[in-house]
C-alpha cells in the first residue's frame, strides 16, 4: 500500500530571528540560519527591509574621496524650523538637497569626521576627541569655539545635553572625569555651577576609562568600558555628596561603541563587549547570571566587533519599531526588532547587507537619515538608490522532529506576499550540504481581495488590509525531489520596488525507512 504523503507546515518562516548561537538541529523552525536584507513585519513576517533614496544632489563633489559623510545631526531651533547638520571630508555643512560648508574658526583644523553634536539651549555644539569644541549659535553657518573668556570647553569625545547642562568626557589623556557646564551655558565649563567629577576612586573594576554618557529617569549614566555608573542628583550637581551621589554600579558590563546608544523612551541600548544590552534589564539582572537581547546572534556580532576599524554607528526608531548597529568596515548592519522580546529575554534580529551606513539618524518627523559614501540618503522605498538587492531566507537544518527517518520531499505550496513582479528563487539541500538544489518561481500573483478562509465574515476589506496589507498573493506550488535526514529550505527573492514578505511554506514529504 503506497504511504501517503504528510504535510510539514513552517509557519509565520523567520518570526523569531536569526539564530546561529544554538545547535540547529531541535531548533523552533521558527529561527532562521539566513535573514538577510530583512526585517521583522508587523505581521510577524519575515520580510524585505526598505532600501534608500538619493536627498543631498552634489555629495560627490564636497566629499571627493574621503569615505562620506559620517556624522548628522538634526537641529530644531526653538522657533521650529530645522536644520541638518552632518560632517566628512574633513568640513562640516548644513542642508540636505544640496551640502553647504560651513565657515570655521581662523586656522581651525579638522582631521577627523567623527562628531558627537547635540542640541541645547538653541545652539548646536560639536564635539570629537583631539579637537576644541564647537558651536553654532542659534544655528549660524559660522561656527566658533566654546570658549568662555580665555577658558576652552574640554576637548572631549563624548557629550550629552540634559538636566540643563552639558556634560563632557573621555578627552585625550583624562578618560576618567566628567566635566558639566554651567546651568544653561554651554560655553562655561569654569565657573558658576560648573564642576568635574574624578571617577578613579569610583570605578568598580580598577582601572576603567569613561566610553558614553546618557540621561534616564532622573539619573546621569556614565558608561565606561567595563562598568557602568549611575548617579542621582543630576540636576544640582555638586561636590556635596549628599545629592550628588553613586546610585548603582554594573561591574563587568560596559559600553564598547559610544554612537551605540540609544534611548528608546523607556530604555537605554547599547553595545557592550559581550553583546547589546538593555539597561533596564541590566539593573534588574546585575546579581544573576546576564542575558542580552543580541543572545542568539552573540558570537557572529563579537566577531565583527572585534574586526571593526571604523565607527560603530546606530539608530533607534519607534516608528519602524528597530534598533539598528552597523558595522561599516564589514558592510554589514545587524537589525533588532523592538516590538516585544522573545520568552528568553532576547531579541528577534536580522542583517542587511549593501546600505553600508557610515552615519544614521532619526529626524523629528521620523525620517531616517543615511550618510553614505556619496551624501545623505533616506530609508525609504525598495530599491537601494533606484537598484535591485537580494533578500535571503534559510531555515536551520532541521529534522522536522523524526531525526531518524529520511524525508523524501515531493512538493513546496509556499504563500508569499508582495512582489509579484520579480521571480523567487526557491532552494533545498539535505544533510548539510550547501550545494542546494534551486527552481525559479516566476512572480505570479493571485486576487489579494479574496479572503484566506474564503468567508463572508473574513473576506471583507478591513480583514484584508489588516492581514495582507492590500498587496499581491502568491501562492506558487513547487515540486521537488531528493532525500536525507536533515532539511534546509531556503527562499531568495530579488527586490525592486516593491514590498515582500514570506507567510507560510508547506513542504509535503514521504518519510521513509529508518537510518
Amino acid at each position: 500500500m503506497a504511504q501517503k504523503l504528510q504535510n510539514i507546515t513552517i509557519q509565520a518562516p523567520g518570526f523569531a530571528g536569526i539564530n546561529t548561537q544554538d545547535s540547529p538541529v531541535g531548533l523552533d523552525p521558527s529561527f532562521a540560519s539566513v535573514a538577510n536584507n530583512c526585517v521583522i513585519d508587523q505581521y510577524g513576517r519575515v520580510g524585505a527591509r526598505k532600501g534608500y533614496s538619493a536627498v543631498s544632489s552634489n555629495g560627490s563633489s564636497v566629499l571627493g574621496s574621503s569615505r562620506g559623510i559620517e556624522t548628522i545631526h538634526e537641529y530644531l531651533k526653538n522657533d521650529g524650523t530645522k536644520v541638518v547638520f552632518s560632517a566628512g571630508n574633513n568640513k562640516i555643512f548644513t542642508g540636505t538637497t544640496t551640502l553647504a560648508e560651513v565657515t570655521l574658526p581662523v586656522g581651525y583644523t579638522i582631521s577627523a569626521n567623527n562628531w558627537k553634536v547635540v542640541t541645547f539651549n538653541n545652539d548646536v555644539y560639536f564635539f570629537q576627541r583631539g579637537h576644541n569644541a564647537l558651536v553654532s549659535v542659534a544655528g549660524n553657518t559660522t561656527l566658533i569655539k566654546v570658549v568662555d573668556g580665555s577658558h576652552l570647553a574640554p576637548a572631549g569625545n563624548e557629550v550629552l545635553a540634559a538636566y540643563g547642562r552639558l556634560w563632557v568626557a573621555d578627552v585625550t589623556d583624562n578618560k576618567h572625569t566628567v566635566y558639566w557646564s554651567d546651568l544653561l551655558d554651554g560655553d562655561d565649563f569654569h565657573s558658576g555651577s560648573a564642576g568635574s567629577l574624578n571617577l578613579r576612586n569610583v570605578f568598580p573594576t580598577g582601572n576603567d576609562e569613561i566610553v558614553a554618557l546618557a540621561a534616564h529617569n532622573g539619573f546621569l549614566i556614565i558608561f565606561c568600558k567595563r562598568s557602568v555608573i549611575v548617579y542621582e542628583g543630576a540636576e544640582t550637581p555638586s561636590s556635596d555628596t549628599a545629592v550628588f551621589k553613586i546610585h548603582d554600579t554594573i561591574e563587568g558590563v560596559g559600553c564598547v561603541a559610544r554612537d551605540s546608544v540609544q534611548h528608546t523612551g523607556t530604555d537605554i541600548l547599547f553595545l557592550s563587549d559581550s553583546g547589546v544590552r538593555s539597561f533596564g534589564r541590566t539593573i534588574q539582572e546585575k546579581s544573576m547570571p546576564m542575558r542580552d537581547i543580541s543572545k542568539n546572534v552573540r558570537n557572529d556580532l563579537l566577531n565583527y566587533v572585534s574586526t571593526e576599524i571604523h565607527p560603530i554607528k546606530s539608530v533607534y526608531s519607534a516608528e519602524e519599531a528597530f534598533y539598528l548597529l552597523t558595522f561599516p568596515t564589514n558592510n554589514l548592519t545587524y537589525c533588532f526588532d523592538m516590538r516585544t522580546a522573545l520568552p528568553d529575554g532576547s531579541n528577534r534580529v536580522t542583517t542587511w547587507e549593501h546600505i553600508t551606513p557610515l552615519s544614521l539618524t532619526r529626524l523629528d518627523d521620523n525620517k531616517i537619515y543615511i550618510g553614505k559614501s556619496d551624501g545623505i540618503y533616506q530609508y525609504a522605498g525598495y530599491t537601494d538608490n533606484n537598484s535591485s538587492y537580494t533578500l535571503s531566507y534559510f531555515n536551520n537544518p532541521t529534522d522536522f522532529g523524526n531525526s531518524n527517518n529520511l524525508k523524501f520531499l515531493k512538493k513546496f505550496n509556499i504563500t508569499i506576499i508582495g512582489n509579484a513582479s520579480s521571480p523567487t528563487t526557491l532552494n533545498w539541500g539535505y544533510d548539510y550540504n550547501t550545494s542546494y538544489n534551486t527552481k525559479t518561481i516566476a512572480g505570479v500573483s493571485s486576487d489579494a481581495t479574496v479572503a484566506e478562509y474564503g468567508v463572508a465574515e473574513y473576506g471583507i476589506a478591513q480583514y484584508n488590509a489588516q492581514y495582507i496589507g492590500g498587496s499581491d498573493i502568491q501562492k506558487p506550488s513547487v515540486n521537488v525531489s531528493g532525500s536525507g535526514l536533515i532539511v534546509t529550505v531556503g527562499i531568495e527573492s530579488v527586490i525592486s520596488g516593491s514590498p515582500y514578505s514570506i507567510q507560510k511554506i508547506d513542504i509535503q514529504a514521504l518519510l521513509g525507512r529508518l537510518i
